[in-house]
């Protein structure tokens, strides 16, 4: 029996591991073409504020500090991130506090309608949300004299954020054992002191997710302290933001790619730090 009685389709030893050459290649093209396409507005980011004459298209940088010298020249660009600092720590301190008391209260607590409150409050917040949401907001706020004021903005920004909160870290609270919430009950610690002592340890993951996500959210927005603050030393990064435009409305690419540089950072620079600590792992650290 010679070669040529051999089947015609009887390919080389070789060719399995060429088609799977070529086939790893292939995809190894497409990922990085994927990827490159989805990183270009943070290569845009990272270079443009360096750039003297910022554009759309894609240029080599006329490497300049000029940029970030015409921002400290602004009162109001600087403080403006001082101010988001104050209302996203405020609101992040607000929710975790009040989400972590009502889901362990949901949690521990069997009332008739529990789920069924918590589901509706969920949609609700779903719902009527935004522009559509705003008219009472503003009314409500202005009959509280709360116009004009910090507390206002975190007000509005963390009641909104509350809902899901709460239905998240319930999650959490389910997840727990309750053995060592009944010992600590034996020796009369207080609900408060469980809480705190024991429950708060195991849910540090989700806390801290809940934290990360309510800074995010309060950093992020714009509608409701555009609204509700008057006065310019009091906005936000993502309203002075929105004031780097010419008379004509046109975009000034150098202003606006660098404070939207600064204005990224500290977000990015704490979800690194909380991802590092805690990886978001969702399950707690006590074993039932």
């Amino acid at each position: 029996m010679t070669a040529r009685d051999l089947p015609a389709r009887a390919g080389r030893p070789g060719d399995g591991r060429v088609r799977h050459s070529v086939a790893a290649i292939g995809r190894a093209t497409f990922l990085a073409a994927v990827t490159g396409f989805f990183a270009l507005p943070m290569l845009w980011l990272a270079s443009a504020p360096f750039d003297a004459h910022p554009t759309i298209t894609t240029s080599v940088p006329e490497l300049t500090l000029a940029n970030f010298r015409a921002l400290l020249a602004n009162p109001y660009l600087l403080s403006s991130l001082g101010n988001s600092v104050l209302q996203a720590a405020a609101g992040a301190v607000l929710v975790v506090t009040l989400a972590a008391t009502a889901a362990y209260a949901l949690s521990r607590v069997r009332i008739p309608g529990r789920d069924a409150l918590l589901y509706l409050l969920l949609l609700l917040s779903s719902v009527v949300t935004g522009t559509a949401a705003m008219v009472p907001i503003f009314e409500l706020a202005t009959r509280l004299n709360l116009i004009d004021t910090h507390l206002g903005v975190v007000l509005t920004l963390s009641g909104g954020l509350l809902p899901a909160a709460i239905f998240i870290l319930k999650d959490f609270m389910d997840g727990t054992p309750t053995s060592y919430e009944e010992s600590a009950r034996v020796f009369g610690a207080r609900p408060l002191q469980i809480l705190w002592h024991i429950v708060v340890p195991v849910i540090r993951p989700g806390l801290a997710t809940i934290a990360v996500w309510t800074v995010a959210s309060v950093w992020g927005s714009f509608l409701t302290p555009f609204i509700l603050l008057r006065d310019p030393a009091k906005a936000p990064g993502a309203v002075i933001l929105y004031t780097l435009y010419t008379e004509g409305g046109a975009p000034r690419l150098d202003l606006i790619s660098a404070f939207s540089l600064l204005y990224s950072l500290p977000v990015v620079l704490m979800y690194l730090f909380v991802s590092r600590k805690y990886g978001f792992r969702f399950h707690g650290g006590i074993k039932r």
